[in-house]
This record gives structure tokens, sequence and C-alpha cells, in this order.
């Protein structure tokens, strides 16, 4: 509809409005305050290296089209012959295509194409340099891969941490209307690596309005004295999204160890949180393992764990399941890659491990290693099924493309993408102690009818997470989290139980 719409607009339309490419901008050089000649070099070194990766009959007419996801008003058309934008029902644009490799041309005709947006759009109008630059890059990508997204340049990022102990990675603060916006985030953060950006509004934190949040308690939220759970509703120049952050003892680091010492009825539990899977966190899990001589059970928390390094996946994994295949990458239809640990485990002590919707990337191929391998007792709510590796594009102005076009398999085979990990023990439906406590007892009575939903090829996943919901509030979560996984692993009857399932 919208090009037979588009053509309709054009039937009606005289010649002379129609521009030839090469006299969009002549010798102007800047226009509406932008270097159209600096923009459309940029738009031009991201077409011809987008050109070289597999997008899966996907081309850069679909790239160029994605332009009118700035706003709802905007329909463009890539027709091989013309480029054509209507705002609502007034031609506001028509170019001439560009012959193929013209990447030059295509530049240009993107950075014309925005700034006839941006003289009907005064949100649009408003944006400069790296803000605009973001937005614009993130609609391209959008329309050959809806999880790509451009990566500031180092220098474009506040480089500060050091002066964060705990945090979920940025700053804000209300702006004149009350809106809490988003002000700066942190190099490598949480925040950073969930994609919030600058001006960003959080309207939502743990399931309560901002709006009727004090300041005092926004600033609890960002940062604290623990690793605490922050799910979050933004405003973006997308539309509504949805996030979950986990602060992060110390911004750098990879992951935090909490171990949590032998008394005289527990034996030690080592909590280890992972943020990312990196060779960084590796590190730090190991150097735990091989430093307390007291470990009774261990919960490895992957619940807002990313990441997209395989090896490093495997060299974690391997730290608990030995040798074995932690996950398959599939580049096309018919080559995989099969990833397995180079190493011997070192541990051998039970495990459990937390997952949630925010549990994407390797991680959830190494939850479902320890499923696999009958190596720990998944519990949460379902992963969130965008189990995906990063190629990673430099670009001539210091940034970098990220394009999750490598879909991950589970170390058998299985397929993650789309699909997710799903818990033996879903936390949203023992949510009070009661509940819980029924909960045990069905297990200890050998009732507990648990059903292997992660062997079901068939499995009608969106019933499944209906069934399983998310948790609205982190704090919630976490608190479920601590008192589950401590006595499955305190009370060695129900590990054994859970485990032979």
């Amino acid at each position: 509809m919208k090009i037979i719409k588009i053509f309709l607009i054009l039937g009606l339309v005289c010649l002379p409005c129609l521009v030839n490419a090469s006299d969009i901008f002549q010798d102007v050089k800047i226009q509406d305050g932008i270097d159209v000649h600096k923009v459309s070099n940029d738009f031009a070194d991201i077409y011809e290296k987008l050109d070289n990766v597999n997008w899966a009959g996907k081309n850069i007419e679909v790239a160029i089209e994605s332009l009118e996801k700035l706003n709802p008003n905007a329909h463009i058309a890539a027709t091989g012959e013309r480029a054509v934008l209507v705002w609502g029902d007034e031609l506001i644009a028509n170019y001439p295509y560009p012959e193929s490799k013209d990447w030059k041309s295509y530049g240009e005709i993107t950075t014309a194409l925005l700034l006839k947006m941006r003289e009907k759009d005064s949100e649009l109008k408003s944006l400069h340099d790296g803000g605009l630059y973001q937005v614009v890059v993130d609609a391209l990508l959008s329309g050959i891969d809806q999880n790509g997204r451009y990566i500031y340049s180092r220098d474009a990022i506040n480089d500060d941490d050091t002066r964060i102990l705990t945090s979920i990675g940025f700053d804000g603060g209300r702006d004149f209307k009350g809106n809490f916006r988003v002000t700066g985030v942190y190099k490598d953060s949480p925040a950073d690596i969930a994609g919030l950006h600058e001006d960003d509004i959080i309207s939502e934190v743990n399931g309560q309005r901002v709006a009727k949040m004090s300041d005092a308690e926004m600033s609890a939220i960002l940062s604290g004295y623990n690793s605490g759970t922050a799910k979050l509703k933004l405003l973006t120049p997308f539309g509504n999204k949805h996030v979950t952050l986990r602060r992060a003892t110390v911004v750098l680091a990879d992951a935090d160890i909490i171990h949590r010492a032998k008394n005289e009825t527990v034996d030690g539990i080592l909590e280890i949180v992972v943020h990312k899977i990196s060779n960084g966190a590796v590190n730090i899990i190991n150097e735990a393992l091989n430093k307390y001589d007291d470990i009774g059970g261990i919960v490895l928390d992957l619940r807002t764990s990313v990441g997209d390094d395989e090896k490093a996946a495997a060299k974690l994994a391997g730290l608990f399941i030995g040798q074995k295949p932690v996950m398959r990458i599939a580049e096309t239809a018919v080559d995989e890659l099969e990833v397995i640990p180079g190493g011997d485990a070192i541990t051998n002590v039970p495990v459990v491990v937390l997952i949630s919707d925010t549990t994407r990337g390797t991680a959830e191929a190494i939850a479902a290693a320890f499923y696999e391998n009958k190596r720990g007792v998944l519990i949460g709510t379902p992963t969130a099924g965008r189990s995906r590796i990063a190629s990673f594009i430099d670009l001539k102005n210091g940034g970098v493309l990220e394009l999750l076009n490598k879909s991950v398999k589970t170390g058998k085979g299985n397929i993650l993408d789309g699909r997710g990990v799903f818990p033996l023990v879903c936390l949203s439906n023992i949510r009070n102690t009661q509940q819980q406590e029924a909960f045990f007892l069905n297990i200890m009575n050998g009732d507990f009818n648990a059903r292997d939903y992660n062997a079901k090829k068939d499995v009608d996943v969106k019933a499944l997470r209906k069934a399983c919901p998310n948790i609205t509030s982190g704090v919630d979560e976490d608190n479920m989290s601590s008192a589950v996984s401590i006595k499955i692993l305190t009370d060695k009857k129900i590990y054994n139980e859970l485990m032979d399932l």
C-alpha cells in the first residue's frame, strides 16, 4: 500500500521537481547546520562496508527505506530508479537512484532525505552531531538487522568510570518538563551494553511510573551498595523499549563475586554474577573458584548476561563442564562451527543457573550447555531467544557497526535464536513464601511433575513464555532468585531430585 500511495502521488507531480543526484548539493558545504559533504561521506562509508556482509537477501534499498522509521509521517520508496520521500500526502523529495556501488551518491541521497525530514520534524531538527548520527544509523541498520547498532567512537563516550563503585552505568536527571532523561552513558557499562543513549526518557522503573518517584528513589536505583536489578521502560526515538540492568559492583569488571562463608549448618555458597561473557569474566571466575575451599554450591547468575565472544564463552563453560561442546555457530544454512572448551573442568560442586528474558547471546548457549550436560539446575524465566554473535565493522569516523549476523545453536545443534532456553523452575510461578514451601514439598514427595520443554522441538514458545512470564520488579526477582537457589543448593535431596528429572 505504501508504494502504491507514493506512486499515485508521483503521477501528479511535474518533471522539473525530479532532481539529478549530482545536483543535490553542488557547491553547498553547510546546510541546516550540517556539513553535508562530511555526513554524506560517513554514510557512503557505511553503505560500502555493509555491501561486504551477507544479509540473507536484504539489500541497500531496504536500509534507505528504513529512514522512514524516524517519523510515522514519512514514507520512503527506493525503487531502483527513484528514491522518493512522501510526508503524509505531500511529495517532498524525489531523487534518481544511484548506480550500483556508487557509494558517494548513496551517501548524498541519504543526507538529502535526512535534511528534508528535518524540515518537517522539530525533534529531528533539534539533534546535532553524535545524537543525529546515532538515530539515523540505527534506523538504517534496523532495515537489514533489527538487532544491529552503531557504537560511538570512544571519544564520544564518558571515560570517567573510576568514580563509580556500583552503578547501572548512566547518569540522568529531570528536564524542564519533569521527564527523567539519560544525560550520559558510561562505556562498557550495563547501560551501554543494553543500548541506552543520551536523551532516552526513563518512564518506568520496576513497574513504577518515574513521574511518581522522588529523585532520591531514582538515585538509589542508579547506584547503590549491592548488585541489584532494575527493570526500565524507555521512551526512545524509535518507540518504547524495555531493558533490564544489573548494577555492577565495579563498572569495569565483567563479573562480580559474592562469597557466603561456611557456617555450622550451611556449606559456603559462591554467587557469580556475570555481566558480560568475556576473557575478563573468565579470569575473575577462575580466580574465585581457586581461591575459596569451602564452596558447597555455586549460583551462576546469567540473568543480564550478554556477549558475543564464543571463545570466552567456551572457556567460561569449560570451567564447569570440561571439554564438551558448548555451542555451534551458523554463518550460513549449511556451515556450522562447533565450539569446545580446551581444558578440563576445575569444579564439580552443585550449580544453580539463574536466567531471565535478558539472558542473551552466548550466555544463552552457556545456560543450554549446563542443561544438556546435566551440570546445573536452571531457574528463573525463559531467556531472550536472541542468541547471535556480532560482526564488528570499523568505520572511517572512528565508530563501529555491530551486526548480529551469526546464529548460535546449542552444543547438540538445537536452535536457540527465536526460541531461547526454558528454566526447570519458573520463579514467576512461586512468588511468595507459601508457594515456595509448597513447591519444595512437592519435590520432596515426588509430586513435582516437571516437563522438559528444552527437549521439545515443536514447543509453542509464546505459550511457554506466557505461562512463565517476566517478573516486573527487579527487587522481587532478586529476592526470589536468592531464596530459591540457596534452598536448592543447601538441600542435597532437592538438588538431586531436580537434576534427575
